[in-house]
């Protein structure tokens, strides 16, 4: 690990994968095997800046990194300074065939390098300000005169917006609603616009009238509100949006009527991106193959299959980064450890400890935690990643920091509790034969009921 990293984004880091979850930040330090995609993505994010469009569709198992590989791709936006929002698709909360749900996601998930979510209200803030200083930067209107500078920047929200205007009339209205609501100090008022302006159900029907809007967002107004979004984005110093629309595989389990409305949603989003309607959207879609090849999936929907269609060569080594289907390597046990040893330096970087952290979790303890944690899991390598880092910290790494008399190999006995594990990991279990519980000596294959019981080939 290069670089000294500071001790809130380490603690940040470390707290995430004690809890089983995926780091919201600092996912360049834990980025393994993704040097493949970097070239590609950053051609991507550089298309996206100059008011280009780009889709994507990452491809991997379960465990494999889909949501890993999104916020990492999202850290890279950032530092391009493109806003971005990860939308999890589920068919009760977020159903993909209503984009006025997706769309409302969007704006309650949009951050940026300096605003966390939601940032709607700053970027919109951000915008008028833009719109004024603009304004000014004309010299056409005295500086002192705040009603001549208030109807040139209405003139030129009308210019700027004059292409969304055309499909999502009401995208304007409701940002002068706001102005306005702001500017006369009514703060209940400008906070009702900016909900109905990020696609929130069930606003006051006052304070729709006040800024001359009716009626909720739908389906197809969603649509111009994303092309406005852009808009405002580009105008304020964001030049792009990456939108990653995570679990699409979930489509599979829905009524085959709300699973056929959803894939040709997705195949209008994809169709919109390359007519060039979204100048500077990253569209990415994470998903299983299952959901990619099989029958309850894309394949259900041929334009959408014919655009998604990519040839992977059998080595996996000469996939092509730049084509519209990606897939994902998943892990195995020499990734899996090289992911450990970065975690136990990232842990080890200032730590009191940092001597026994090295000696004690080393590389080869390491592979065996890793294989008898797969044998756990029906000797699946794919989906152990989450349940071996928080193993890794919270029962190896922690102890070894509070205990100077604790040595992992002789003290920590690896157990894995059904109430630990999600959904694609109690398959797995269930699939090896396995209870959940604790687990059995039998489910690693080897008899073994520690991780330094396994005789490793290391060679």
């Amino acid at each position: 690990m290069t670089g000294r990293v500071s001790t809130a984004r380490r603690r940040q880091v470390l707290d995430a994968l004690r809890r089983g979850a995926v780091p919201e930040t600092g996912l360049d330090l834990l980025a393994v095997g993704l040097d493949r995609f970097t070239a590609a993505v950053h051609e991507d994010i550089e298309t996206v800046r100059t008011g280009g469009a780009v889709f994507k569709a990452i491809r991997g198992e379960y465990g494999s990194g889909k949501t890993f590989f999104a916020r990492w791709l999202a850290e890279q936006a950032k530092r391009a300074n493109l806003a971005t929002a990860e939308v999890q698709i589920s068919e009760n909360e977020t159903p993909l065939h209503r984009l006025e749900t997706v769309y409302r996601r969007l704006t309650e998930r949009l951050t940026t390098a300096t605003f966390p979510p939601s940032a709607l209200r700053a970027v919109v803030d951000a915008w008028f300000y833009a719109l004024e200083d603009d304004v000014l930067a004309e010299g056409a209107v005295d500086p002192a005169d705040q009603p001549a500078i208030d109807r040139a920047v209405e003139d030129l929200l009308g210019r700027r917006l004059s292409t969304v205007g055309r499909t999502a009339p009401t995208f304007a209205a409701a940002l002068r609603g706001y102005r306005a609501a702001v500017a006369a100090g009514d703060a209940a008022g400008a906070d009702a616009v900016l909900a109905w302006l990020g696609g929130q159900p069930h606003v006051s029907a006052a304070a729709r009238r006040h800024a001359g809007i009716r009626g909720d967002l739908d389906h197809f107004g969603a649509l111009g509100f994303l092309q406005g979004l852009l808009v405002v984005l580009r105008d304020c110093g964001y030049p792009g949006l990456l939108l990653v629309l995570d679990e699409v595989e979930t489509l599979q389990r829905v009524r085959a009527d709300a699973r056929d409305k959803a894939l040709n949603a997705l195949r209008q989003l994809v169709d919109e991106v390359y007519s060039g309607r979204f100048p500077g959207l990253y569209l990415v879609i994470t998903g299983t193959p299952a959901f990619y090849d099989g029958p309850q999936g894309v394949a259900r929907l041929a334009p959408l299959a014919q655009r998604l269609a990519t040839d992977f060569p059998a080595d996996p080594r000469f996939d092509n980064p730049r084509a519209v289907q990606v897939r994902l390597p998943g892990f195995t046990v020499e990734s899996l450890v090289e992911l450990g040893v970065r975690v136990r330096d990232l842990y080890a970087e200032g730590s009191p400890a940092r001597d026994r952290l090295l000696d004690l979790a080393d590389e080869a303890y390491l592979a065996a935690l890793a294989r008898a944690l797969a044998g756990r899991l029906g000797g699946a390598i794919g989906i152990v990643p989450r349940l071996f880092l928080k193993k890794l910290v919270a029962g190896v790494l922690d102890p070894i920091e509070l205990h100077p008399d604790f040595d992992p190999r002789r003290d920590f006995a690896l157990t894995v509790a059904s109430s630990e594990l999600t959904e694609a990991e109690r398959n797995a279990v269930r699939a090896a034969g396995t209870t959940g519980g604790a687990g059995s000596a039998a489910a690693t294959g080897t008899g073994a009921t520690r991780a330094d019981e396994i005789d490793l080939d290391l060679s």
